[in-house]
């Protein structure tokens, strides 16, 4: 591994994301199928969320088997050796133990090459854990505490919802990143923006249900509020780091990624950032259809459907060539909470070639509900392709199995009934996952969970 000596010390250059590998159950149902299962009006789910598919899993799955299945799947494709792995960060909220680390779970995966020094734990706020994992990994490598081990970091969740409006929000899947230096994928210093608040838009309290409290139109003014708030701090920084007067969508980034509950909110989301331009350069003559919202207030705004529906139509190209090529994973998977910004990720990377990468910006804005946001950015500044390549991202999505609705909501009623349940042995049918998937065995007496492997090809 090379490293560079700066100032006399010796410190890792070029820090990112090395490798990425991600995970889904094998299993989708289908959002137009829903919306007549329903009997919801048609384009509710498919128009309205923006949402395709949607994944998910029976009882024979839980949060630490789909990051056993990940992590075990990224090192056998990168054929990367457990000894080299120095830190583990896990971030999700997909919990089944109010102790016990997902992480530690994983441990069983090192056992076999002897290594157990091995750093970090979970990471849980919403669909923040993951990014906090992401920095903590980089800050690692770039400290003086890094001892020239890689980082694996995983962003994980399922998402799962009451019958009724909501269900159709959820998904399910695991993301993992390799970090070092080196890397092809740099994040890049001086550029992030943060904004944390306390409220309650979307929460967890009840420990015997899998199913969140959510606040709908609090939990969307709160995405679009962090959104503003980022943004602005992003535009600042960019503006200082390059020397530019006037930052905007237009300069700021070459592609952009966003944590996307459903793809409906991300089309929003940029929208938010037209209009934050807006509000910087009012006489541009990109806005002259937006000059009625001169006397607008920040707070009228987060809810006024005209300045949305304005900025929706004025972003409209920029959403084409910028942002869409890496909302695949979330149209036909559905929303996995700590993986979303990172299945956008691993999307872009799929879709866009790597010489067209090459050089560019990824901007990247990562919500998590209660409420934590960032704003952040990688370069680009080597060969995405082999990434690319082990992803194969559009040929496993083709491979899944198709579900009918009447099927996926009695696996719904199983995993509800079983939730929590000890001495319990999983009824799901292993033919219904992936080769080499890790699978819940049994849970005992004393809610120990065994878990095995399916044969790989």
């Amino acid at each position: 591994m090379t490293v560079y000596t700066t100032n006399g010390s010796t410190r890792p250059s070029d820090v990112g994301i090395q490798g990425i590998e991600v995970y889904f159950p094998r299993r989708y149902v289908d959002q137009a199928e829903l919306e007549q299962f329903d009997g919801v009006s048609t384009g509710k789910y498919t128009i309205g969320l923006g949402q395709s598919k949607m994944a998910f899993s029976d009882d024979r799955e839980d949060i630490a088997s789909f990051c056993l299945t990940a992590v075990q799947s990224f090192m056998e494709k990168y054929q990367i050796d457990y000894k080299d792995i120095g830190r583990l960060e896990v971030g999700t909220e997909t919990i089944v133990d109010k102790s016990k680390s997902t992480k530690t779970v994983l441990m069983q995966l090192f056992r076999e090459s002897g290594n157990y020094a091995v750093e970090g734990v979970d990471t849980t706020n919403a669909c923040y854990g993951g990014t906090s994992a992401l920095f903590n990994a980089i800050h690692w490598v770039e400290s003086s505490h890094w001892d020239g081990r890689l980082a694996l970091v995983v962003a994980a969740d399922i998402a799962v919802y009451a019958k009724g409006n909501a269900r159709p929000s959820g998904g399910a899947g695991a993301v993992v990143m390799l970090v070092g230096p080196n890397a092809p994928l740099v994040m890049e210093a001086g550029l992030r923006s943060t904004y944390m608040d306390h409220l309650y838009d979307f929460y967890k309290p009840d420990l015997s249900s899998e199913f969140p409290e959510v606040d709908g139109p609090l939990s969307v003014v709160s995405y679009v509020k962090s959104v503003d708030a980022c943004y602005r701090g992003f535009l600042k920084n960019v503006e200082r780091v390059d020397g530019i007067k006037q930052a905007s969508l237009e300069n700021a980034a070459d592609y952009m990624i966003f944590h996307s509950p459903y793809t409906k909110q991300v089309v929003k989301g940029l929208a938010r950032m037209g209009y934050v331009d807006y509000t910087l350069q009012p006489d541009a003559p990109q806005f002259e259809t937006a000059q009625a919202f001169r006397e607008v207030s920040e707070e009228q705004s987060y809810t006024l459907k005209d300045i949305e529906k304005t900025f929706v139509g004025l972003t409209k190209s920029i959403y084409t060539k910028k942002v869409n090529p890496s909302l695949l994973a979330a149209r036909d998977i559905g929303n996995s909470y700590c993986a979303s910004l990172y299945f956008g990720l691993a999307s872009l990377v799929s879709e866009v070639p790597s010489e067209q990468l090459a050089g560019r910006r990824i901007a990247a804005f990562s919500y998590g509900s209660g409420s934590a946001a960032s704003m952040f950015s990688f370069r680009v500044k080597g060969s995405t392709a082999q990434m690319a390549k082990n992803l194969s991202l559009r040929d496993r999505l083709d491979s899944r199995t198709k579900v009918a609705p009447d099927a996926f909501d009695h696996i719904m009623s199983l995993r509800e009934s079983t939730h929590q349940l000890r001495d319990y042995k999983p009824v799901g049918a292993l033919e219904s996952l992936f080769p080499g998937t890790y699978y819940l065995e049994n849970i005992d007496s004393k809610f120990r969970r065994e878990y095995k492997r399916v044969e790989s090809n």
